[in-house]
């Protein structure tokens, strides 16, 4: 069972399985609703003649397993290629993750703001960033870690930092949500 496109052969024991559990899904799931299926069956009928529905069938069955080899297949690929890529990598650390690895150490007496908007209000750091720089006056540098939560965020900065954004943010409306800064519990 090959296509011209050299696709690989179905495994034929996977296939009986397989239909064995699509008939139990027919005979048992009433989610996808029989007006649904019985639609399809019009258009079958319609559409493919009687005598060619069991290959029309068989055909259906077999691209559904070949497309899930193909996924499965590039998913592997895709593994292979990043383990290629980080083994080709140099041992060496580059100079942008030494700054990334002293940007990650914080220094003593920096605090942390909560602010209670998140991913949900389509939020991300590189947006809340910009928004404090632009109402703090400071730089990304000035800025030591933010944490972007469904709901909220933390920001890590030196206090004197912190005690500014709680002033010009509290209140603010950030993403049609008003905004609530104080300082973390963490």
């Amino acid at each position: 069972m090959m296509d011209n496109d050299k696709e690989k052969p179905v495994d034929m024991a996977l296939m009986e399985v397989r239909i064995r559990e699509i008939v139990s899904k027919i005979k048992n799931d009433s989610s996808s609703g029989p007006e649904e299926l019985e639609e399809i069956k019009k258009i079958i009928r319609k559409n493919v003649p009687f005598l060619m529905r069991s290959a029309f069938s068989a055909y259906l069955v077999r691209e559904v397993l070949n497309s899930g080899y193909k996924k499965k297949e590039r998913r592997e690929e895709r593994k292979t290629f990043s383990k290629e890529r980080e083994r080709s990598a140099s041992p060496e650390k580059t100079e942008s993750q030494e700054k990334t690895e002293e940007k990650k150490a914080i220094p003593e007496g920096a605090k942390t703001i909560y602010i209670n908007v998140g991913k949900m209000k389509h939020l991300y750091a590189k947006n809340l960033s910009i928004l404090i720089q632009n109402e703090l006056g400071i730089t990304r540098s000035d800025i030591y870690s933010i944490r972007i939560h469904d709901k909220y965020s933390f920001v890590t900065m030196s206090e004197e930092n912190c005690v500014k954004a709680i002033e010009k943010l509290n209140g603010k409306e950030i993403n049609g949500r008003v905004a609530e800064v104080t300082y973390s519990n963490r």
